[in-house]
């Protein structure tokens, strides 16, 4: 499963081979050509940092692309086996994974003037393994329903920037880690922070703010910096599979 995929030096508005916009401050974590086959490219919102799509259109076609409602002008024409739009609590199956859409506190129209679209979490499930998927997010108790469910949330891959100015939107590392504790999920694993510059706050602050926020918890957050590699602990092993 990929998310929201960008692999190119900047994101932005693309004039001809110029594309004006953010650039990236680290590396994409895996480049194109050490992708593996895809079971199917999992989008989010419209917005840019979002949905690339030079990036989308980089990929191998023979895969199923999955977007929030409203966004098939933008993406029903790249050329993907399948094309699957999701609304709040709908939910498709692809490679044996459930996806279900669902309720975030964002927005998502691409242009400040253009048409409001969709916006969307995910929740993946395969068995006993459930993986929430929430990178752009204000602070919600959406989440809370997760901790009364069974089976448990294994991972919840949660945002952690652009938080200065963008509060409204996003929540900060200390929300970040209240949701996490609201969704009952066994291990934090913090996205959408210090990779392009999308905010005020300086590099560095959003996951030193996060491990603070965690305390002795700390240990439950998984990633320190951006692309490492997540294997659970052995007792996880029949739970959940490695999550780069």
């Amino acid at each position: 499963m990929l998310t929201d995929p960008a692999f190119f030096p900047r994101i932005g508005v693309a004039l001809g081979p110029v594309t004006i916009g953010p650039g990236r401050v680290v590396a994409p974590a895996l480049p194109l050509e050490r992708l593996p086959r895809l079971a199917a490219v999992v989008i989010t919102h419209a917005h840019m940092d979002s949905l690339d799509l030079p990036s989308l259109r980089a990929l191998a076609k023979d895969t199923t692309l999955v977007a929030p409602s409203d966004c098939r002008d933008l993406l029903g024409v790249l050329g993907f086996r399948d094309y699957v739009e999701l609304a709040w609590g709908q939910r498709t199956t692809v490679g044996g994974v459930a996806i279900e859409a669902i309720q975030v506190d964002h927005w998502g129209a691409r242009w400040p003037w253009g048409k409001e679209r969709g916006y969307n979490g995910y929740l993946f499930t395969k068995g006993e393994r459930r993986v929430l998927f929430a990178p752009d997010t204000a602070f919600t108790r959406e989440f809370a329903r997760f901790a009364r469910e069974t089976p448990p949330l294994d991972l919840a891959i949660l945002g952690n920037g652009a938080y200065d100015p963008w509060h409204a939107n996003h929540a900060n590392p200390e929300e970040a880690w209240q949701m996490f504790l609201d969704s009952g999920a066994r291990w934090l694993a913090p996205v959408h922070w210090d990779t392009f510059r999308l905010g005020r706050e300086p590099l560095g602050d959003a996951l030193r703010r996060l491990l603070a926020a965690a305390g002795p918890d700390a240990g439950r957050i998984v990633f320190r910096q951006i692309g490492d590699e997540w294997v659970p602990p052995a007792e996880d092993d029949h739970r959940l599979a490695t999550v780069p």
